[in-house]
């Protein structure tokens, strides 16, 4: 979609069902130059969104969510369409989320959308909305002015979860237009968002969808005057010194328990259990360590049993605990990095791996099963102190 108007390029790239390798799609890709030529015309997207205020953006922001959840909307230029169901199943079959969790995903994209004046009263810090309209105003005594300071929000999107796309939908309400390259192997989502918007009555030049490469993605994090890239370590480094661009790299996020709560360990078992697999522990923000003053080997066995029974599954099962990688590649590089890592661990702590605990380090619940064009992690677990490689 260039500014909202469909694009057919000469270069493909093939969209597959990832057990099968059935196309699922043929998805047009476009070339920096592209991108760079249309970002020179983002002005009329801003100028079609400054025709309405924010409170009507709020409006059709929550219409567009009840399409996004339950409408059957367009899908690409041949005339074709997509109900819900075939939405779930799509996306399930070529990113490896089952269709439970992508229902979930559904479910939080949706209540974003119909949710969007708290979620703009939370971002703005209760600031009325009507001064973004009107370019100033006056709120807590104070005289405001407000002037945007960017064209459009560039998105280069990741491949691990719709839910992320949530970061991107209070832009069309703040007058915004979004400029997003999709995941490779998740086009779905901004592209369902993007037609139940349109559907909803905002104008489709507000948005532009730009499957690209690396030189395409970068010209939309430079063109567009703000951003959001999700990636790597590595990507993140790249932009580090930029604060024109928000970074969202490697989850980084821990499970803490307190001295003052720490006798009372089994009663979290639950919620740490949840933080570390909730979505199929794709989400950037799932527990990556569990960090305790004592207990943690009991802690480990007691999340071992919790978790460990978790196994592949059909995609329909509606008790489905494991999302897989449609990207084998990418599980074998996950998967040696872990086994570095440990290895490491062990090597600086001058031990080897003793299920007992009594070193520092046991090795629980480490699996890695390689199906059909498709892979799946049972949760690795690792009982170790701080020195610990992971």
């Amino acid at each position: 979609l260039r500014l909202g108007r469909n694009y057919e390029s000469l270069e493909k790239f093939e969209v597959k069902d990832h057990k099968t390798g059935e196309v699922k799609a043929l998805v047009s890709n476009v070339n920096a130059g592209i991108v760079r030529r249309d970002l020179g015309k983002i002005g009329s997207g801003r100028a079609a969104l400054k025709k309405f205020t924010c409170a009507q953006l709020i409006e059709l922001s929550a219409k567009a969510g009840d399409l996004f959840l339950n409408g059957t909307l367009p899908l690409g230029d041949q005339g074709h369409t997509q109900s819900p169901q075939q939405y779930i199943e799509t996306l399930s079959c070529t990113s490896g989320l089952p269709w439970n969790m992508v229902r979930r995903n559904m479910d939080k994209v949706h209540f974003a959308l119909t949710n969007m004046k708290f979620v703009l009263n939370g971002l703005s810090r209760g600031l009325d909305l009507g001064i973004l309209d009107h370019g100033t105003g006056e709120q807590f005594g104070t005289k405001l002015s407000y002037f945007p300071t960017c064209a459009a929000l560039g998105l280069v999107m990741p491949s691990n979860s719709p839910a992320v796309n949530s970061l991107w939908i209070p832009a069309i309400s703040l007058k915004t237009p979004v400029v997003i390259k999709p995941g490779k192997e998740e086009p779905w989502t901004p592209y369902r968002l993007i037609q139940a918007f349109i559907a909803a009555g905002v104008p489709a030049e507000a948005f532009g969808f730009y499957p690209t490469d690396h030189e395409g993605a970068g010209e939309i994090l430079k063109l567009t005057g703000r951003s959001l890239i999700f990636g790597d370590k590595n990507t993140m480094a790249q932009y580090a010194n930029n604060p024109a661009i928000q970074l969202h790299g490697p989850g980084w996020s821990k499970f803490l328990i307190g001295d003052d709560c720490i006798e009372n360990w089994p009663d979290y078992i639950d919620v740490i259990a949840g933080a570390i697999s909730d979505n199929g522990g794709r989400s950037c923000i799932n527990a990556s360590a569990v960090v305790v003053p004592k207990y943690a080997a009991e802690i480990a066995e007691a999340l071992a049993k919790k978790i460990g029974p978790f196994a592949p599954t059909r995609a329909d099962d509606p008790n489905a605990r494991l999302s897989g990688f449609a990207n084998v590649k990418m599980a074998d590089f996950i998967d040696a990095q872990i086994e570095d890592d440990i290895k490491r661990a062990v090597a600086e702590l001058g031990g080897h791996l003793d299920k007992s605990g009594n070193t520092g380090l046991a090795a629980e619940n480490q699996d890695f099963i390689d199906g059909d064009r498709i892979a799946y992690f049972l949760f690795p677990l690792q009982h170790g102190g701080f020195r610990h490689g992971l």
